[in-house]
């Protein structure tokens, strides 16, 4: 028998621990992983020199633009992002222009994406207007459903209680994951007028607006509320102590609830803000240290389950607006949330196993993405290959992304994918995309 491919001189994290070894892959998928000597027959091979193969990174929270905002990203463009980040398959969130809430939104968003992805793709709706198409939704394919509390976006009215009681019975039923921004509507737009009408238009102003209360009162509501059905709540971009903790105590309770933090939210603070600038503006925004210190411990603790990108490109003029209150919220983040994490690594403030739980196996695990969520035989062949010595300078005018900016630019990192592999095929070697667009498949829940 003859195979596609062999990678020789592997370190690959397999069962938990680093293993040296050969990987041989055939028609996208795993086919054995051991000494080379026991390796099947190929005319392919690639000497790895003994770098660290890791599963392919899920990212589960991006935004991938596209359809009318082709200008901040589109499909091909993204996808090469994340290539070049070690992210070999991306959730894309639907507040998209037209938002992605029907059968037909998806299905065309589906169409548009399959000629463009470099890498997997898998899509969230927003809650469509009529509650009963719902099951329909999912049965074209949508990973999970997205609830943003801070604005009325999708179709089901984030005001009112019992909606929002009555969708998540439905939902609980199809046992698919309800993703929430959490930011309570309310106090955020009450305190964001009163700015606004003082003329107070800079970062402090957009700080008090997007309080610890607002996530908080948002957390809280959505909890007690979920409480009452068997739904399983994901709170996205977890920023604050309290959050937390509220999420925290409700897992404990029995509750079934996850949570994600972000990149920004773990290296990022209020300083640093302040310093940088709009560039850095995110929502939530960026928090005080003890917040930071209290999300490092949810990370050690395994009280946060996911670490995500929440990739948001926008052009430079729209995140250099006169006013805060018009600054496009969001910074591009697919490139960089990889080598940051493994300059953790090399400092010894987070684990391999750490890197694999928060990025590969929750991921994988939470939104049902059936032989991705680990290095095993019969397993897709998505792998990323990480030089740990190489250290660099983060450069965002190097970006795949059209998003030239970064709030880690200069940042000196240690550790950087070199190749990324998707079903297989080898997609990034060196920084440079070598895959053919349509490469990617479109996932969706097993």
């Amino acid at each position: 028998m003859t195979i596609d491919l062999i990678l020789t001189n592997a370190k690959a994290y397999v069962n938990d621990r680093i293993v040296d070894c050969s990987l041989a892959i055939d028609q996208g998928k795993i086919f054995k992983i051991g000494r080379e000597s026991n390796m099947p027959k190929t005319e392919t091979k690639i000497d790895l020199k003994n770098l660290l193969v890791l599963p392919g990174l899920i990212d589960v929270h991006v935004h991938l633009r596209d359809q009318g905002k082709e200008y901040k990203e589109d499909f091909y463009s993204g996808t090469a992002a994340a290539a070049a980040g070690g992210i070999t398959t991306v959730l894309d969130m639907p507040n998209n222009k037209p938002v992605t809430m029907s059968v037909e939104a998806l299905r065309k968003r589906v169409k548009i994406a399959e000629r463009k992805i470099l890498v997997n793709v898998g899509f969230y709706s927003e809650f469509p207007k009529n509650i009963t198409e719902t099951e329909e939704i999912i049965r074209e394919g949508a990973v999970a459903f997205k609830l943003y509390m801070a604005e009325q976006i999708g179709g089901l009215n984030i005001d009112d209680d019992h909606k929002l009681l009555e969708t998540f019975k439905m939902v609980s039923k199809l046992k698919v994951p309800v993703a929430v921004h959490a930011e309570d509507k309310t106090t955020l737009k009450r305190v964001e007028e009163e700015y606004k009408r003082a003329n107070c238009n800079d970062i402090d102003a957009f700080l008090c607006a997007h309080s610890e209360k607002v996530e908080l009162t948002a957390v809280k509501r959505l909890l007690s509320i979920a409480k009452q059905t068997n739904v399983h709540i994901h709170f996205c971009h977890i920023s604050t102590r309290n959050g937390l903790k509220a999420i925290v105590d409700a897992k404990k309770s029995g509750m079934t609830t996850t949570c994600e933090t972000t990149a920004n939210h773990l290296f990022l603070s209020v300083e640093d803000l302040r310093k940088i600038g709009t560039l850095a503006l995110t929502m939530p925004p960026i928090r005080e240290k003890h917040h930071i210190v209290a999300l490092w411990n949810g990370i050690k603790n395994n009280f946060i389950d996911i670490l995500a990108s929440d990739h948001a490109p926008h052009t430079l003029d729209e995140k250099k607006a006169e006013s805060i209150w018009d600054v496009k919220v969001g910074t591009p983040g697919l490139e960089t949330t990889l080598p940051l994490l493994l300059t953790k690594v090399k400092h010894g403030q987070l684990s391999i196993t750490d890197v694999v739980r928060l990025m590969v196996k929750k991921p994988s695990e939470v939104f049902k993405l059936k032989g991705r969520g680990c290095l095993k035989e019969g397993n897709i062949a998505d792998l990323v290959v990480v030089d740990l010595d190489m250290k660099y300078k983060v450069d965002a005018t190097k970006f795949h992304s059209k998003a030239k900016y970064s709030p880690f630019d200069g940042w000196n990192v240690e550790g950087k994918p070199v190749k990324t592999f998707v079903g297989g095929r080898l997609i990034m070697d060196e920084g440079e995309i070598i895959g053919e667009a349509g490469n990617g498949e479109i996932v969706r829940r097993e």
